[in-house]
């Protein structure tokens, strides 16, 4: 069937007008990052008037934008690690057996996603702030009560997700395996976890992601010492002055792990959803 012009035309202004509204952002923000100040506060205007990498220098010693760097880095990838990690033995538990209990358990799992963070925030608070007081173990103002936080999150769609990839996985191959007198695990490790890598590259990078940009708990439940990137950007805005160029400078720079993680793994993160997604 041949596309019509009509069609043609109408195809076109979509494309370009989606290209414009995603492109048209980036290009503010890279302009911006390369202005002085004093241009940015004058007026918005679409080409600087004096291109300066000054903003990629000084972002680093207006702010500890390393410190907060650090805390990001250390922060989401444990809790990408131990997403992955406990993802992957409960969902080959739910994928293989048929035990009491599975369908709540997973109903229960996927629920979770139902409900806005921000409803969470107050329980998770005081539950930490009783766990100090009663035990003794700091966990407000800690990065392992973040990590803990961001596994509440990231853990219940990893495994809804890895099951998914699981029950695709055909089972002659666990049968075989266990002809040749593997175990369950080392059918898990040497024979499930390799033909399931684009799904765990999924999940990963899905839990990256949410921990990587996550603002509302970071902001309550970290200190000085703790602070994330996401929260730590707000910290360019002062009482009496707003360094906007240092703010899109940090913002792009913070910005491209992110990014270059992502492309390199695009083709595994794609598979790993769609297979992930339909059993």
């Amino acid at each position: 069937m041949r596309e019509t012009l009509g069609e043609k035309i109408f195809r076109t202004v979509v494309l370009v007008g989606l290209g414009l509204f995603v492109l048209l952002p980036l290009y503010v923000m890279i302009t911006t990052s390369l202005k002085p100040l004093g241009d940015v506060q004058a007026g918005f205007s679409w080409l600087p008037s004096r291109v300066t990498f000054g903003p990629f220098i000084e972002m680093w010693s207006t702010v500890p934008l390393a410190r907060y760097f650090m805390n990001s880095l250390v922060v989401t990838s444990v809790a990408t690690l131990c997403s992955v990690v406990v993802a992957i033995f409960a969902a080959y538990a739910v994928s293989r057996w048929r035990f009491r209990g599975r369908t709540p358990f997973m109903t229960t799992v996927l629920s979770t996603q139902m409900f806005p963070g921000v409803l969470f925030l107050l329980p998770l608070y005081l539950i930490f702030v009783n766990i100090d007081t009663t035990f003794g173990i700091p966990l407000v103002g800690t990065r392992i009560g973040l990590i803990i936080t961001y596994l509440t999150f990231s853990l219940p769609f990893s495994i809804w997700m890895l099951a998914g990839y699981f029950d695709g996985i055909p089972r002659e191959l666990d049968q075989a395996g266990k002809v040749d007198g593997a175990g369950n695990l080392t059918i898990l490790l040497r024979i499930i976890l390799p033909a399931a890598r684009p799904g765990i590259v999924a999940v990963a990078i899905y839990a990256f992601m949410t921990a990587w940009g996550e603002v509302l708990f970071a902001s309550v439940l970290t200190t000085e010492d703790t602070r994330t990137l996401a929260v730590g950007l707000r910290q360019y805005a002062t009482q009496t002055n707003v360094y906007w160029n240092q703010v899109l400078a940090a913002s792009i720079a913070v910005s491209i792990p992110v990014v270059v993680g992502f492309l390199m793994m695009q083709k595994n993160f794609v598979a790993g959803l769609t297979a992930g997604a339909v059993k």
